[in-house]
């Protein structure tokens, strides 16, 4: 027997209510799965898991990109014609949303064509263990130039990042160090952009090191030692002058007849360079005496003494 039109109605209202029960709460059900994987996502990535160097240098953005424009117009104007915004969107491309230990040389190379300018010959000026003395010195000496001032280092220079795979992509809590993975950021941008800067070189180069070190004024280890060495061309380079600056006071660990010192002339000399090793280069160690007038290393009768 036919159910009456009413009562037919009143079912299929009730068919579609359970329909639509059943559908929210699918979807109810989809939400609550997503967050919990979410949640377990954000547990296992490299920004909880807490590395051991300071993370991504607030603001950055605008600090590379201060940087890039003050370099380009107000310190070097030859150069006004290199694009800033694709500067950065190209460093920002090398690291975001990546796994801060698997980052590769050809992440950074988009970076490294935009920013690349030449180096003039005779003013290259490298350094291991001087940081704060080199940089002084080409501060008030502009016939020179370390890797931290060219548009590459000068915008690098003391900042960090790193990316994360999990949302936002950036880590601003901590980054690896070269002891907690070897393929950092920070690793891979020196590295490359040492390199670039000793091809770039030609004529007289210049490197600072530090005679104040016990362990010696040469590490093999340095980026100085492992890179920039072995990428200057003899072709290109006619002497490499070796600055051996000691503190003012000492310790005096090493001079240019020391043992890391001689291993660093006999790479160089295999290399067929010409080298030229000054004990506390006079005009670098007047910039040390500014601070340290009195001292009897500061007499003005005191002599550099150099080994060809």
């Amino acid at each position: 027997m036919p159910l009456p039109q009413g009562s037919a109605r009143a079912r299929q209202r009730t068919v579609l209510l359970v329909g639509i029960a059943v559908l929210l709460a699918a979807l109810v059900l989809a939400v609550v799965l997503a967050s919990l994987l979410t949640h377990g996502r954000h547990e296992v990535s490299p920004q909880m898991l807490k590395w051991k160097d300071r993370g991504t240098t607030k603001n950055l953005q605008e600090v590379i990109l201060g940087r890039c424009y003050n370099y380009i117009t107000a310190q070097h104007p030859e150069l006004g014609d290199k694009d800033c915004l694709k500067i950065w969107e190209s460093l920002k491309d090398a690291f975001i949303y990546k796994n801060p230990c698997n980052i590769t040389p050809e992440d950074y190379q988009p970076l490294m064509e935009l920013a690349s300018h030449p180096i003039p010959c005779n003013k290259s000026l490298f350094w291991s263990k001087t940081n704060d003395l080199v940089h002084r010195y080409t501060k008030s000496n502009q016939n020179f130039l370390t890797l931290e001032d060219t548009l590459l280092g000068y915008m690098a220079d003391r900042v960090s990042w790193c990316g994360d795979p999990s949302a936002p992509g950036i880590n601003y809590e901590s980054c690896p160090k070269r002891n907690e993975c070897e393929s950092n950021p920070g690793s891979v941008f020196w590295k490359m952009a040492s390199k670039m800067f000793a091809e770039a070189a030609c004529g007289v180069v210049q490197v600072m090191l530090n005679g104040s070190v016990e362990a010696g004024a040469f590490r093999s280890s340095s980026i100085f030692g492992s890179i920039e060495i072995f990428n200057l061309d003899p072709d290109k380079v006619t002497e490499v002058h070796i600055w051996l600056m000691q503190n003012i006071g000492g310790p005096q660990s090493e001079s240019c007849s020391g043992q890391s010192i001689q291993r660093l002339i006999s790479i160089l000399e295999e290399r067929k360079f010409k080298i030229i090793c000054q004990d506390n280069y006079r005009p670098v160690q007047l910039l040390q005496c500014v601070h340290n007038p009195d001292h009897t290393d500061c007499r003005l009768c005191t002599n550099s003494s150099a080994i060809p």
